[in-house]
């Protein structure tokens, strides 16, 4: 399975850690690109980009200027377009596991129109606010489960009740 999450509208002072997050959640449950809109956060990319180096996996992080141009890409390209929202159907009616290829779109300040009409699926984790960083999380647990093997790891957490252990590769 590939995953590749788009996030959308993208602001460096508001949103820095909120989409680092959504980066590192991605990467740690083996999504292979990060694309963004809003202002390039070139900081943000270079947080990811060490952790990766750091920790392993093959995971890209990409500023785009046209969320629609991608879309229309990755349809092209046979991605099912999946947009996370409160307003969605219940993702546990679907499933979305038996997908070779998905874009998962998580919203941002605000969500135009035209992301509901161009996804394949419209899905919700709770009907509730939530955040992205969670609603990724859960949703991405439930089609792909923990992995904790990654490819090119320079360290490696043992795991611990008490105190932080990492081994070098």
């Amino acid at each position: 399975m590939q995953i590749e999450i788009l996030r959308l509208n993208h602001r460096i002072f508001r949103d820095k850690r909120i989409s680092t997050h959504v980066a590192l959640t991605g990467r740690a449950f083996h999504s292979t690109n990060l694309y963004y809109t809003g202002q390039k956060d070139s900081e943000m990319e270079e947080s990811v980009n060490k952790i990766t180096k750091k920790f392993g996996g093959n995971f890209k992080i990409m500023h785009i200027k046209d969320d629609v141009k991608l879309i229309e890409e990755k349809k092209k390209e046979n991605f099912k377009i999946l947009h996370l929202t409160m307003y969605g159907v219940s993702f546990k009616d679907k499933n979305f596991s038996k997908e070779s290829k998905l874009l998962i779109i998580i919203g941002g300040e605000k969500v135009e129109p035209h992301i509901y009409r161009l996804s394949d699926h419209n899905i919700s984790v709770t009907y509730q606010p939530i955040s992205e960083v969670s609603a990724l999380g859960i949703f991405l647990y439930s089609i792909v489960g923990i992995k904790d093997e990654f490819a090119n790891s320079k360290v490696e957490v043992t795991p611990s009740e008490r105190g932080k252990f990492l081994n070098q590769s």
